[in-house]
């Protein structure tokens, strides 16, 4: 099982860190962090419930991760491990999370996909996603697994989607010039893009598209070397 302490620094401050596995007894705050983040109109039947955190600890504590600030509980991340086909990329998030209830999870898998991140409000300029993001990677190499994948949504595009396509927009983050709050941040953790997904998700911001991202396990890449 996974723990990790460290201190962390917010405006100069530093403040101790807990990246734990939650478990089942965590469910009622994780669900309080849901409800907090996605507040109402957001439809509280997409909040985590019982059933679902139950199956992340129980078919994948590995992927079931949670950070603490000075003992308080202030985020959350989850995975599953998939088999993924570079040539294939294409699926949406309910198809390849069984709708975050993880049924589909595959031990001999080769890739661990993001299920989920969320950072409580209070703590969402702590820069805590990328500390659980870097947890996520210790996961995808102690379980020697090629890549972290998972689908980032670009909330920001809807603002410009009648100018340019996803592809375009998505080029304009990667070379800095548009800042997108989800893309901008998987970029910064180390992330990818691999492609753009139609009907990734039903999310108006995004017009229902979603970045594929990756993060390649570097003790399972090959390089070849110079002769001499």
């Amino acid at each position: 099982m996974y723990r990790k302490e460290i201190f962390h620094f917010h405006e100069g401050k530093p403040f101790k860190v807990v990246v734990r596995n939650y478990q089942k007894n965590d469910s009622e705050k994780l669900i309080e962090i849901q409800r907090e983040s996605f507040p109402p109109p957001f439809p509280s039947e997409l909040w985590w419930n019982e059933e679902q955190l139950t199956n992340h600890v129980t078919l994948f504590p590995e992927g079931a991760l949670c950070i603490e600030v000075d003992g308080v509980l202030a985020g959350s991340m989850t995975g599953l491990v998939v088999t993924f086909d570079p040539s294939h990329p294409q699926h949406t998030w309910e198809e390849i999370t069984d709708n975050g209830y993880i049924r589909n999870h595959e031990p001999d898998g080769n890739t661990l996909y993001v299920v989920d991140i969320c950072i409580r409000p209070l703590f969402r300029k702590y820069k805590l996603g990328k500390i659980l993001m870097d947890a996520m990677y210790d996961v995808v190499v102690h379980k020697r697994l090629d890549r972290l994948l998972g689908g980032g949504r670009m909330p920001g595009y809807h603002k410009f989607s009648s100018e340019l396509t996803p592809e375009q927009y998505l080029d304009k983050v990667v070379k800095g010039e548009v800042k997108d709050p989800v893309i901008t941040f998987l970029l910064q953790c180390g992330r990818t893009p691999v492609t753009i997904v139609e009907n990734y998700l039903e999310d108006e911001e995004s017009q229902n598209y979603g970045v594929l991202m990756e993060w390649k396990n570097p003790f399972k890449r090959v390089f070849s070397l110079p002769k001499g």
